[in-house]
C-alpha cells in the first residue's frame, strides 16, 4: 500500500477515535436531563445505566468474531453508524425500561467499535511499523473531552432531544466521510513493509490466551483508575479538602487533560523507551502521582497528583491492548478491551465500598496499588511476550 494510502487511512481511523469519545461523552452530559425525563429514581438510573455496560461486554467477543469473518474496516463503519443513530434514541424515552432497551443497544455499538479499531489500528501499527497506538487514543481522549466541553456549552440552550440528534447527525457525516477510506483500503502484507515477527498474530491456544488475558489484566489495572477518577475525583477535593464545586470539577479535568498530552506524545515515547520501560515508567508514576493526589493535605498538591497520573496511565492502555492485537488479532483485542473495560466498571463501586469501610482517600490509593500492579505485570511478562 502506498505511503500516501496508508496516511488517509490513519486519519480515517483517527476520525473515529475521536468520533467515538465525542459521542460518547456528549451522551454522558445528558445524563441528568434523560434521568428527570424518564422519572428515574437514582437506583433505577444505574440499572439502566449499566446496560450501557452490560451491551458493551456481551458485543466485544462477538465482535472479535465478525472482525475475523468481515474485516475490522466494514465492522467499524458498521458500528459507527448504529453507535450514532442509537444517541439520539435516550430522549425519545420515557419511562426507565425503555431506557435501559436503548441503552442496551448504544453500549452494544459502543462496545463493537472499540474492539473493531482497536483491531484495525493494531493491523496498521504493523505496517507501519511505528508504535503509532497512542496517537489514536489521544483523539478518543481528545474527542471526549470536546464532547463535554460542547455538551456544557449547549445543555441551557438546546434541548437533550436536539443536542443527540445533532451527536447523531455529526456522527453519521463523519461515517460517511472517514469510512469511505477504511472501506477503500485494508493493510496488508507487503514486501517493503512486512510483519515484524511479534506483530504477527498467534493461534489463540493456551499460551497465547494466557498472555493476552495478563495484558488485558495491565488495561484492567489503569482502566480501573480512570472510572474511579472519573466518579470520585471532585467528590475527594471537594470532601476532605474543602475545595469549591468549580476547583474539585477542574481535578477530573486536570486528570484527563494530562492524558490527552501523555498519549499525544506516546509514539515518541515509546521509539525512545521501547513497550516494556514505557508501561514500568508509567505504572510508576502514576502510582507516585495517585498517592499525591489521594493523601495530599493541600488542594493544589492533590491536583498535581491527578495530573501525574494521568500522565502515567496515558500509555498503558493503548500499549496492553496494541500487544494483545499483535497476539492474537481481534481476539486478543476483544479480550483486552473486555478485561479492561470491566476495571471501567469495577473502579468506581469498589472505590464506594472502601470508602465506607474506610475513607475515600484510603480508597483512592488503590488506584496507585493497581498501577503498581500493572507495571509489575509489565516487567515480568516481557520476554514472554515476545517468545
Amino acid at each position: 500500500m502506498p505511503d500516501n494510502d496508508l496516511t488517509r487511512l490513519r486519519t480515517a481511523l483517527t476520525a473515529f477515535f475521536a468520533l467515538d469519545g465525542f459521542v460518547f461523552a456528549g451522551w454522558v452530559v445528558r445524563i441528568p436531563a434523560i434521568k428527570e425525563q424518564t422519572g428515574a429514581s437514582a437506583g433505577e438510573l444505574g440499572l439502566a445505566l449499566l446496560c450501557v455496560s452490560a451491551g458493551a461486554v456481551i458485543t466485544m467477543t462477538l465482535t472479535g468474531r465478525l472482525c475475523r469473518h468481515f474485516g475490522n474496516h466494514p465492522v467499524t463503519v458498521v458500528c459507527a453508524i448504529l453507535l450514532s443513530l442509537s444517541v439520539a434514541l435516550p430522549p425519545l424515552t420515557h419511562s426507565v425500561p425503555a431506557l435501559g432497551a436503548v441503552l442496551l443497544i448504544f453500549g452494544a455499538a459502543y462496545g463493537g467499535i472499540n474492539v473493531a479499531f482497536n483491531s484495525a489500528a493494531v493491523d496498521l501499527v504493523a505496517v507501519l511499523q511505528r508504535p503509532i497506538m497512542p496517537s489514536f487514543h489521544a483523539a478518543f481522549s481528545l474527542g471526549g473531552m470536546i464532547g463535554a466541553g460542547l455538551g456544557g456549552l449547549v445543555a441551557g440552550s438546546l434541548s437533550p432531544a436536539r443536542h443527540l440528534l445533532g451527536l447523531a447527525v455529526i456522527g453519521l457525516l463523519v461515517t460517511a466521510l472517514a469510512g469511505r477510506t477504511l472501506l477503500r483500503h485494508e493493510p496488508v502484507k507487503t514486501p517493503d513493509r512486512p510483519h515484524r515477527e511479534e506483530h504477527t498474530p498467534r493461534r489463540l491456544d493456551a499460551r497465547t490466551r494466557g498472555l493476552v488475558t495478563v495484558f488485558g489484566l495491565i488495561a484492567l489495572c489503569t482502566a480501573y483508575g480512570e472510572g474511579a477518577l472519573a466518579d470520585w475525583g471532585a467528590l475527594h477535593l471537594e470532601q476532605d479538602l474543602d475545595a469549591h464545586p468549580g476547583v474539585a470539577a477542574a481535578g477530573y479535568t486536570c486528570f484527563a487533560l494530562a492524558m490527552t498530552i501523555g498519549r499525544a506524545g506516546g509514539t515518541t515515547l515509546l521509539e525512545r523507551l521501547g513497550r516494556t520501560r514505557t508501561l514500568v515508567a508509567g505504572g510508576t508514576m502514576a502510582t507516585a502521582g495517585m498517592l499525591l493526589g489521594s493523601l495530599a493535605p493541600s488542594l493544589w498538591a492533590a491536583l498535581l497528583g491527578f495530573a501525574v497520573t494521568g500522565l502515567g496511565l496515558a500509555n498503558i492502555f493503548p500499549v496492553a491492548v496494541e500487544r494483545a492485537g499483535a497476539l492474537a488479532g481481534p481476539s486478543g483485542v476483544a479480550i483486552a478491551s473486555t478485561l479492561g473495560y470491566g476495571g471501567m466498571l469495577l473502579g468506581p463501586p469498589s472505590i464506594g465500598f472502601m470508602a465506607e469501610w474506610f475513607s475515600l482517600p484510603a480508597a483512592l490509593t488503590s488506584v496507585a496499588a493497581l498501577a503498581a500492579v500493572a507495571a509489575l505485570i509489565g516487567a515480568a511478562t516481557r520476554r514472554a511476550a515476545l517468545n
